[in-house]
Formats: C-alpha cells, sequence, structure tokens
C-alpha cells in the first residue's frame, strides 16, 4: 500500500500550514455544530507525551463568563503594555483578540493531577504543555482547512482564570482560543503586518550537530 498521501492530500495539509493565520478580526456568524465536532475531535486527536492527553477544553457559552474573562484579559493587556516600556504605544495600537466578536471561545487547560505521569517527563516535565499545544495546532490547523479563523490569546492570569473556571486544585489554563468566520485570512501574519516582529531565516533556526559558536 502506498505510504504518502496523494499529490493533492499532501498540497492540502502543506497549504493548511503556510496558510494559517493567528486572527484577531471575526465575523459573528455561528459555526456549525458539527464543524466545532470536527475542531474538537482534531484536538483530541492530536499526540502527547506518554500518550496522557492532559488537555482539557472548557467552552465558554455563558456570555456573562465570557465578558468577565474577557475583562481578565484586558486587565493583563494593560500590565503587558506598561511592560513593555519603550513598545508600549505600539502594542496598545495591535488588536490582540477577538474575544467579543468571534463565535466560540474555548479555553484550553492542563488537566489536575499530572505529576503521576511520567513516561516521558522524568527530566521534562513541561512535556503535558507540549501536548497541548500540540492539540491547539490540530484544532488550528482543522479551522482553516474548514475556512475558519482561530485565535491565540494568552494575555491572562492563569490563576485568576482558574478561580473563574472553578478549575480544581492542580488545573491551569494555557490558552483561550477564539474561534468564528472571518471576512478573509491575513495575507502575512498580523504581527509581521504590523512590523512588530518579523519570520526568522532557516539559517537563524536550524544548526548542525552543535549550537554555533557566537
Amino acid at each position: 500500500m502506498e505510504k504518502a498521501f496523494s499529490h493533492a492530500d499532501r498540497e492540502a495539509v502543506y497549504r493548511a500550514i503556510r496558510e494559517r493565520r493567528d486572527m484577531r478580526h471575526f465575523k459573528r456568524d455561528a459555526v456549525a455544530p458539527h464543524v466545532m465536532q470536527r475542531l474538537i475531535d482534531a484536538a483530541l486527536n492530536a499526540p502527547s507525551v506518554g500518550f496522557m492527553q492532559p488537555w482539557r477544553i472548557v467552552r465558554m457559552t455563558c456570555m456573562t463568563l465570557r465578558e468577565r474573562l474577557h475583562e481578565a484579559v484586558e486587565r493583563e493587556r494593560l500590565l503587558t503594555a506598561d511592560a513593555l516600556s519603550e513598545r508600549r504605544d505600539a502594542f496598545m495600537k495591535l488588536k490582540v483578540e477577538g474575544m467579543r466578536e468571534c463565535a466560540e471561545v474555548l479555553v484550553m487547560a492542563l488537566m489536575e493531577d499530572r505529576e503521576r505521569y511520567v513516561f516521558g517527563r522524568r527530566t521534562l516535565p513541561e512535556m503535558d504543555l507540549a501536548s497541548v499545544a500540540c492539540a491547539i495546532q490540530n484544532m488550528w490547523l482543522a479551522a482553516r482547512a474548514e475556512g475558519l479563523g482561530l485565535g491565540w490569546v494568552s494575555l491572562f492570569d492563569p490563576d485568576e482564570v482558574a478561580a473563574l473556571l472553578k478549575m480544581p486544585q492542580g488545573a491551569r489554563p494555557v490558552a483561550i482560543l477564539c474561534i468564528g468566520h472571518v471576512e478573509r485570512f491575513y495575507d502575512a501574519p498580523m504581527l509581521e503586518t504590523e512590523r512588530w516582529a518579523r519570520r526568522r531565516s532557516i539559517d537563524e533556526c536550524i544548526f548542525e550537530n552543535a549550537w554555533p559558536e557566537a
């Protein structure tokens, strides 16, 4: 049996990777339930170290709670701006989230009681976080394939959000995901377009055999 996907299928995978964007601008149209289920399934099929599957997902359907979550993000946005000192004004001009406009808000979290999982984590306990990141990436690529935007919001105090969502001790929120229909996908990453940062070249990221000497 041929192991590789067909040329068209391979191109579709690579297209989703190339055209995935961290979206901030959304339309208010609802996302069909069966499409949301496919995105959730994509996340739950992500790889995880030791097959621990540490992801937990809180879907925010209560608009009052969603607004309180937005308030938590806004507080951290202002604190982040102050911490950026000379780049404060440039940061404040950026649109950093679309929580009030998007159709769906999900909170991705690490489950409680992760200490009992040792396989692959004895010297690298942060592999639980890496596993949740894989779940987020799966969902991100699936959303792009579905024609939906997804934005990752990380501006929040994790203890505040954990308390707001009544998470058990040891559980930890990792990301707020905004999902919804968009008018268009950005031609390039928004922070690149806004000249906040640039994409690094392959030579800056790939080394051979050892870290290069300074």
